[in-house]
């Protein structure tokens, strides 16, 4: 492609509202455009990436023996309704009616519609496993769409679905895709962790996460420092902890200090003066758990694990109670809640017991307490309720718990029988006796995945494209006035082309420096540069985007030197 042909329209400013390194980069260097809140389009250079990427996926995936479909993305409401996920996934489902009054929905995920196809195709032990994919738009009403193509209300997924005879069955098939997705972000040039994970609304026994580890990821995982062990955050376990009570005879006597404009930890601390950190302080939070109203505690400076909580209560999901719910069942506001003489049911974590003379919320507007003090001043069921942080021990071995930042951009599930058993999708054994199938999905966000790419490789000066997925391998950029860089230019282009190389010709009449840059925002892996200079010398300049330094190569082996330098880059 010559670039002068080419629809590229980059960007000098960095645009109003974008963030994260891959949403400006996206924007600045042609990739994407924003069409709306949450919806993008992927232009050309965005385009050959994508498709670059769908290709390594689909490989992966026929080599694994998974046979590629395409299901509509306009559903009715009936499969959902039949399964439950109507209710449950509440605004998030992108709802529709049509001129008759039928209630459809645009498809967040396919779990229902490949349980019908299989019900109705699928009677006999002989015609499974199987294992079925697609690579497809989904939609969901995300709530707070943001962070480019992170975090979009339409994306581009690749779900796939297997079924098994028997949970032994399903287990061999959840590996097989646990092994395929690991070749798969192995050859997308990824750093990534395999993490113990939440079900959610998919349902189902068990799950994993691949997660890309950026610092700008908005998850946050827990990994062992000395075995593989790693999990979510929302789900990680900890190593024992003692959960020590204070001592009595360091005990102070409580103190009710009026505490205005105080709703936050910072706030707390702040106010206490400079002596006072937030790990001395009691966070309490009110949830909604069926129809109990519980406090659950934890020490100012961790976080509540609200799935771990509602495991120990017994409960599929916990709602934060509003602030008129919490003003209701307290008779004070959201941040001066505490746990002394508070009327209904108290779980606090063991470090939050372990606090001695802590500052909490007085339980009334507005003031906190002072010397607060578990065993003395109130009573609670101590339970592991805190998100898993740096630090922390590993509940497999004797190693310690870093706490990294990732972006999910693979999660596979174990779903038993949680869809077969509610639509009624069965086979019959060797006996002719009837069974639920038994099931797996696993879904990889590849839109997702191009940002992910660029937030693990980039720079200042821009992207810095691994070559398996770079929209081209080299870019030839003539330098100069006169003809002579061009024409040989295009002919090394050619030669190029003609190779199976992906090359773009800068032919444009642009100054030097403005070239280099724009090659540097659009990370294409290698550039050869010819100007006039060189050329009296017989030489072209061949440089890496991952390198500062170029060398300077015989114009007559620069086809075989960049067929070398990809072959490195590849490896």
């Amino acid at each position: 492609m010559r670039y002068s042909r080419a629809f590229i329209p980059t960007l000098k400013e960095v645009p109003k509202d974008a963030t994260m390194p891959s949403h400006i980069l996206m924007l600045r260097a042609g990739y994407a455009r924003m069409v709306g809140a949450g919806i993008y389009e992927l232009l050309p250079l965005g385009t050959r990436v994508l498709h670059k990427i769908e290709k390594i996926v689909r490989e992966e995936m026929d080599a694994a023996g998974a046979q590629e479909l395409l299901m509509p993305t306009f559903l009715p409401g009936e499969y959902f309704k039949e399964s439950g996920r109507w209710e449950l996934y509440g605004p998030t489902l992108l709802r529709i009616k049509d001129r008759k009054g039928g209630e459809y929905h645009l498809g967040p995920t396919h779990e229902e519609i490949v349980t019908d196809l299989v019900r109705r195709e699928v009677k006999s032990y002989r015609q499974l496993p199987l294992n079925l994919y697609q690579i497809q738009n989904k939609y969901r009403d995300e709530p707070r769409p943001r962070a480019g193509l992170l975090r979009c209300r339409e994306f581009i997924m690749k779900d796939a679905y297997s079924f098994d005879v028997s949970d032994e069955a399903a287990l061999a098939s959840y590996q097989q895709m646990h092994d395929s997705y690991h070749r798969i972000f192995q050859r997308l040039g990824l750093e990534y962790r395999v993490v113990e994970a939440d079900s959610g609304a998919i349902g189902g026994k068990q799950s994993a996460e691949f997660q890309v580890l950026a610092q700008t990821g908005e998850d946050w995982i827990v990994a062992c420092d000395e075995c593989d062990y790693a999990a979510n955050v929302e789900i990680a376990r900890r190593g024992p902890v003692a959960g020590a009570e204070p001592d009595p005879s360091k005990m102070l006597p409580v103190e009710k200090v009026e505490t205005p404009n105080t709703h936050t930890i910072e706030e707390v601390v702040a106010f206490f003066g400079p002596d006072v950190t937030a790990a001395q302080t009691l966070k309490s939070l009110v949830y909604l758990a069926s129809d109990e109203i519980v406090l659950a505690v934890v020490r100012g400076d961790h976080e509540i694990n609200e799935i771990g909580l509602a495991r120990q209560l017994g409960v599929d999901a916990l709602l934060l109670a509003s602030d008129a719910a919490v003003k209701e069942a307290t008779n004070t506001e959201i941040g001066f809640v505490g746990p002394v003489d508070f009327g209904g049911r108290i779980i606090a974590d063991p470090d939050a017991v372990s606090v001695l003379n802590a500052i909490t919320g007085a339980g009334e507007t507005p003031y906190h307490l002072k010397n607060v003090n578990h065993g003395r001043d109130y009573t609670a069921e101590v339970l592991s309720i805190r998100q898993a942080t740096s630090g922390d021990p590993c509940p497999n071995c004797n190693g310690t718990l870093q706490l990294y930042r990732g972006i999910e951009g693979g999660h596979i599930f174990v779903l038993g029988t949680h869809y077969s058993d509610k639509m009624n999708a069965t086979f019959l054994d060797e006996e002719g006796d009837s069974h639920p199938i038994v099931m797996g999905c696993y879904g990889i966000g590849v839109t997702r995945l191009i940002a992910a790419i660029i937030e693990q490789h980039h720079d200042e000066e821009g992207i810095r494209w691994p070559v398996h997925v770079a929209p081209y391998q080299v870019i030839v950029t003539p330098i100069g006035k006169d003809e002579e860089p061009l024409t040989k230019a295009t002919e090394i282009y050619e030669t190029l082309r003609d190779q199976g190389i992906e090359a773009l010709l800068d032919d444009r009449s642009e100054r030097p420096g403005v070239k280099f840059k724009d090659a540097d925002l659009l990370g294409i892996p290698l550039r050869i540069t010819v100007g006039s200079r060189g050329l009296k010398q017989g030489t072209v300049e061949l440089k890496k985007r991952i390198e500062a330094e170029s060398e300077d190569v015989p114009a007559a082996d620069i086809v075989s030197a960049t067929q070398a330098a990809l072959a490195a880059l590849r490896s």
